[in-house]
């Protein structure tokens, strides 16, 4: 080894030993003729000195910022007045004696110890970029995190499995990455966007208990914060209920939480149906931690002779709003109408609103005064609160456009109450849901989710009502991940199939190899696959998973470092049998 110690390791009882390390030139200052060099690799920092009439002298006069050295010294004990009590190593420096210079390096476009706000320029220069302390950090805290996980599993009897990266194409959702094979021409494999029926299969071949941490892959339009390329904690078991499920993620997550962070989770984690969810908090993954529920307060406005509000009740509609403390004072018809455009992208008609100072205040006062003191004092509003509300005849967009604004106004104007750590279960979600785009229900999870039996025949004529045994996992409104008990009998497998439309010509083409394998011995089976990623962030307190990615693509799919994706040449496409119909347009 070039080094017997690393910069992050060092300490005072280390004195008189002569030690070499390796690392790269952070900082240098100059004192008198004494050069102190903050020398930095993964573990830390440790300071070396060079004085004046050392041999190396002259070498260290050669020395920038992150050149790459080798120094060999004497460990001794600072100064008291010199002791850096920010650094693990900031009571000793190592007096140098040699010097080798292992690397140069020449002006960066900026350094570890800068936050540059340009992102393309860190992503085009990751290999500076992860040199900050904060990426450091991360990419440690996800190492940290999938050991613990493993750990975890392995301790219970799970037995890791790799499942192919190179399969068959079954899109249902997102499209597929095609590799198209050179030796069957015209035929193609597909990146999986989950392992999700090769590990249906491992419960089928007897392996009742399989993680993975898995790469998927999905060639999605691209939205600010998702990867086409992602990680998944894949679990799967056999011989299982939905309880069992839950509690084994609920374990882990708690052992990650405390192993990794050293915070306490209680469990079990709180569990909403997602009618629930909806209703009081307009959103699938709710953020609890700024509280302003919904409320239904139709009952307030029976018998308004306010026109909107009565036609809309006339036809059965509802009126629902929020309470926000303390906002009156921010609360103006401007922001009103700002508050107003925002929701009408969720098709609302706009928003109404009161507050309370010296008796209630709003707009509609003339209108609806008596209606806001009887709502104020049944809520019990307090001086200070505002009220929002809206109305409509369709409960969905009403519950989505009020969400989505309580949430704008918690992440604006109350940062300070997004501390800690919400983790909830969203359960019972229904089955199908509506595609404008494809004319059709489709499966709101995926088709391979069982269904509550009873309501098939309930609700055959409203497959709307259906509902699906699958769960989801939200952490600090962020949808950790998602699973459920999964289909083992191809008779409910292909009446699934029939409901969304998919033909036997069709499934059997696609998943017939599943289909059979129903027919040879298939246990009871669920499991859960949660995305690493954004687990990582949400622990390191980060916005964006390409701040826990060691090298993301940009939000257009593109890695700026590489250069992917690129041409190819002319060769290749021949031995591949392909033609371009049309010119591969240039990067972003």
């Amino acid at each position: 080894m070039l080094r017997t110690h690393t910069c992050g390791e060092l300490r005072k009882a280390d004195a008189g030993k002569k030690v070499k390390l390796c690392g790269w030139v952070h900082r240098i200052r100059d004192l008198g003729g004494i050069k102190f060099i903050v020398l930095r690799d993964r573990y830390g920092q440790t300071q070396v000195v060079v004085s004046p009439n050392s041999p190396c002298y002259e070498t260290v006069e050669r020395l920038k910022r992150e050149y790459v050295i080798l120094v060999e010294g004497i460990v001794r004990e600072r100064p008291k007045e010199a002791v850096n009590p920010s650094l693990p190593t900031g009571e000793i420096e190592v007096e140098v004696s040699e010097i080798e210079i292992l690397s140069e390096a020449k002006d960066l476009p900026f350094y570890p110890d800068e936050s540059p706000s340009n992102e393309e320029l860190r992503l085009r220069y990751r290999y500076i970029d992860l040199r900050r302390e904060r990426m450091r950090r991360n990419i440690l805290l996800r190492h940290e995190i999938v050991k613990t996980v493993r750990n975890y599993l392995d301790s219970r009897g799970f037995v890791e499995i790799e499942t192919p990266n190179l399969t068959k194409s079954t899109p249902e959702g997102a499209r597929d990455f095609l590799v198209p094979s050179r030796l069957k021409p015209g035929r193609f494999y597909a990146l999986p966007q989950s392992p999700q029926l090769f590990k249906q299969i491992l419960m089928i071949s007897g392996f009742d208990k399989y993680y993975q941490i898995a790469r998927c892959f999905r060639d999605e339009d691209l939205r600010a914060d998702r990867q086409p390329e992602f990680t998944q904690i894949d679990i799967e078991m056999s011989f299982v209920e939905r309880e069992d499920v839950l509690n084994l993620v609920e374990g882990m997550i708690k052992e990650v939480f405390e192993k990794v962070l050293n915070v306490e989770v209680k469990v079990p984690f709180d569990r909403l149906t997602y009618e629930e969810a909806m209703e009081r908090f307009g959103s699938d993954k709710p953020d609890r931690r700024y509280g302003m529920e919904l409320q239904d307060i139709t009952d307030y406005f029976k018998g308004t002779d306010f026109f909107l509000i009565k036609r809309t009740l006339d036809r059965g509609g509802v009126v629902k709003g929020f309470v926000v403390e303390n906002f009156a004072r921010k609360m103006s018809r401007r922001v009103g109408e700002e508050f107003g455009e925002f929701v009408k992208k969720f098709g609302l008609g706009g928003i109404m609103w009161f507050k309370l100072e010296n008796g209630v205040m709003s707009p509609m006062k003339k209108h609806l005064g008596s209606i806001f003191e009887k709502i104020a004092e049944g809520l019990k509003m307090k001086k200070g609160d505002v009220l929002l509300f809206s109305f409509g005849e369709d409960r969905d967009p009403l519950n989505e456009g009020l969400g989505n604004l309580r949430l704008k106004i918690g992440k604006e104007h109350f940062p300070e109450k997004a501390q800690g750590f919400d983790i909830l279960w969203i359960v019972d979600f229904p089955f199908f849901e509506w595609s404008d785009e494809e004319k059709r229900f489709v499966a709101r999870h995926h088709p391979f989710t069982m269904p509550v039996l009873e309501d098939i025949e309930r609700y055959k004529n409203e497959p709307e009502k259906i509902r699906a045994l699958s769960y989801d996992i939200v952490v600090n409104g962020y949808e950790l991940g998602g699973g459920s008990i999964r289909i083992h009998n191809r008779k409910i497998q292909e009446r699934i199939f029939e409901m969304l439309g998919i033909s036997k010509e069709e499934a059997l083409e696609k998943f017939g190899f599943l289909l059979e394998a129903f027919e040879c011995g298939a246990p009871p089976h669920g499991g859960i696959a949660l995305g690493l990623d954004r687990f990582v962030a949400i622990l390191a307190g980060e916005e964006s998973i390409r701040d826990v990615i060691a090298f993301p693509k940009t939000g257009s799919g593109v890695c700026l470092m590489t250069g992917a994706p690129s041409e190819v040449r002319d060769t290749q496409l021949k031995e591949l049998k392909i033609e371009l119909v049309e010119e591969v347009p240039n990067d972003e």
